[in-house]
């Protein structure tokens, strides 16, 4: 993704593009996984893990990502869809590797309807699955033929 385009991306949000800014929503849109403070500081190896948190905290208060917990120990991050806000029924199932330890987010999984009593307001869902993921089932079929 070209840096106009990144850029684009920080100024619809209202968020005043820095280099640094744009190197952690590089890594965020680039990962194939859902990550965490610490796949980002190893990702970007040269920036320091208080500027990477910094960021993030950031760009989660003006939505342009949000947190969750996915069982694994590690608060992960997640960018959102395009909408200003990730409401409920815009958010989708996490799946998390328990060889890779990686959390994947389900774009085309939506988080199943469930009827909540009257006068209740959700305000986010944490729907996560663990297993194995495709990558790793293949490596392990691999290894057993």
């Amino acid at each position: 993704m070209n840096i106009a385009t990144l850029e684009a991306i920080l100024v619809k949000r209202d968020i005043r593009p820095t280099v640094i800014r744009l190197l952690v929503l590089k890594a965020l849109i680039g990962s194939q996984a859902i990550v965490s403070l610490s796949d980002l500081e190893i990702e970007l190896d040269t920036v320091d893990r208080s500027t990477i948190f910094r960021t993030l905290t950031l760009f989660q208060q003006y939505h342009l990502t949000h947190t969750m917990d996915d069982g694994s120990g590690a608060l992960k991050y997640a960018l959102c869809d395009e909408e200003r806000e990730c409401p409920p029924e815009q958010q989708y199932v996490r799946f998390y590797c328990t060889v890779c330890e990686r959390t994947f987010y389900l774009r085309h999984t939506p988080i199943p309807p469930i009827s909540i009593p009257k006068n209740f307001t959700v305000e986010s869902v944490q729907y996560s699955m663990h297993g194995v993921c495709s990558k790793c089932a293949q490596k392990n079929t691999q290894r057993h033929q």
